[in-house]
């Protein structure tokens, strides 16, 4: 063969440099990510045992607090396994969108529960948040199903 049919990558150094940067970039990314999760658990921590004056609010706060928690952990989390395989699995995505779902849910709940004073159009954008948050998770679980009934069949 003559060098000009010979299939010949043109700049093996400069894909190994580029991949190495997105490698680099992505380990940045879920060291960020742990980061913000520690500081969020902290402060969330910090706030549940300062305010104990508030204390069904506080609670809220606290599990919305968690919740944002568990997200960024699974966000690192699928990063990570993005690294290690080289794809993105849809699985991961699925349950972080039902877990931001619940945590809309329960701050749209919380708000109806303790915001006494909601009247009028902040009420009504309660109601629709809160029922947005639903369709979310419903749909979000529905797709999960249909995801895990789909790779059973042979």
């Amino acid at each position: 063969m003559n060098s000009r049919t010979s299939p010949e990558p043109a700049t093996p150094s400069l894909d190994r440099i580029v991949q190495g940067l997105l490698a680099t970039l992505e380990y940045a990314i879920i060291v960020s990510l742990l980061i913000v999760a520690a500081a969020v658990l902290g402060r969330t921590v910090y706030t549940f045992f300062q305010q104990w004056s508030s204390f069904p609010e506080t609670v809220v706060a606290a599990i919305d607090g968690v919740l944002v928690v568990v997200i960024l952990l699974d966000i690192a989390h699928t990063v990570l396994a993005h690294l290690r395989s080289s794809s993105f699995p849809v699985r991961p995505f699925l349950v972080i969108g039902i877990l931001a779902g619940v945590r809309d849910i329960l701050s749209a709940s919380a708000r109806l529960t303790f915001g006494s004073t909601l009247q009028g159009v902040n009420f009504d954008h309660a109601l629709i948040s809160l029922a947005l948050g639903v369709g979310v998770v419903v749909m979000l679980s529905a797709s999960l199903l249909l995801m895990r009934f789909s790779q059973r069949r042979p």
